[in-house]
């Protein structure tokens, strides 16, 4: 792999009741639950991936459970407002079956850029899409009893932007990232990379009189771009820096390491690596099970564990 952006690394955004999000991504979309542990920041709060098998970069779902009765957010400039998955062709029906079954707001399918997609809400009014790809997808799906490989999600597709101007956006996606503009429809500019076959699309929407959104219940922390390890990690922090952008240092999330900029439109984007992985504290077969903490909160651990409201 190349020394430079490697498509999508993660998404990560914010929930309200922490079992009603656990349960609606691990058993109505079917996701796996790979890890459990706190906001290292806030450790009175949960933080949850949700992935494939392994948690392969590029198809990781992140949130922050804030709790009950938090604000609700609202979509708008300045903020990632869609998350895209893959889905195998002739899966949206089925789709449409699942979600009536369970009670999920949803639109009828559509299709964009030559590609069929069905538009559905989260309990917290996260806005997501399954996609049916139009780029071969044949990364494994993660399958349980109820959700199985002929529908099952494979990972990330794209993500979408929305913002007042989409020049200096642009810039660091093209510039700096090494996206193309490889298609226009109307006010939506999708951005992919060559650098990896999926999870490789920025869509932006130009929205130029839309009000700037506000980061709450049921909306998107910030998006994570992937790199192969440190040194990878280090190079693009100084193309960041040269770009005229303020830029973290490398921080350490246990199973990635990080960078956080806030690119021109107002999103907040990461750098993360491919190492360590989330196989450093629990085993493949254990992955999600117990509450993992960092070295720092390990002294807390009975606090924690009675404070945070159980899921399983």
């Amino acid at each position: 792999m190349e020394n430079r952006i490697l498509g999508l690394h993660h998404i990560t955004a914010i929930a309200g009741d922490a079992k009603r999000n656990f349960d609606f991504y691990s058993k109505i979309l079917g996701l796996r639950f790979i890890k459990k542990t706190v906001n290292f920041d806030d450790p009175g709060t949960y933080h949850f991936y949700f992935g494939d098998e392994i948690g392969s970069a590029g198809t990781i779902l992140t949130f922050f459970p804030w709790g009950e009765g938090i604000p609700q957010g609202r979509r708008g400039s300045g903020m990632a407002t869609e998350i895209g998955y893959s889905v195998p062709k002739g899966s949206l029906e089925k789709w449409v079956e699942r979600f009536d079954k369970y009670n999920v707001i949803y639109n009828k399918p559509a299709e964009r850029f030559g590609e069929r997609f069905l538009t559905f809400l989260d309990p917290d009014g996260l806005k997501l899409e399954l996609i049916e790809s139009e780029t071969p997808d044949n990364r494994k799906p993660w399958e349980t009893d109820e959700v199985k490989a002929d529908i099952a999600t494979r990972g990330f597709h794209n993500v979408t932007l929305t913002l007042n101007n989409i020049a200096g956006t642009a810039t660091v996606l093209t510039e700096v990232f090494g996206y193309k503009l490889i298609s226009q429809d109307v006010n939506r500019y999708r951005f992919a990379t060559d650098a990896v076959e999926n999870a490789a699309i920025v869509d932006i929407v130009e929205l130029k009189d839309e009000k700037r959104g506000h980061v709450a219940n049921g909306t998107v922390h910030h998006v994570a771009f992937r790199v192969k390890d440190d040194e990878t990690l280090m190079k693009m922090r100084e193309k960041v820096v040269v770009a005229g952008l303020n830029i973290t240092p490398q921080i350490d999330r246990n199973y990635f390491h990080s960078l956080y900029f806030r690119e021109p439109g107002g999103v907040l984007f990461e750098i993360a690596t491919d190492n360590p992985g989330f196989m450093v504290d629990e085993s493949l077969e254990d992955l999600g099970k117990g509450l993992k903490l960092p070295e720092q909160y390990e002294s807390r651990r009975s606090e924690l564990e009675a404070y945070l409201a159980p899921i399983n």
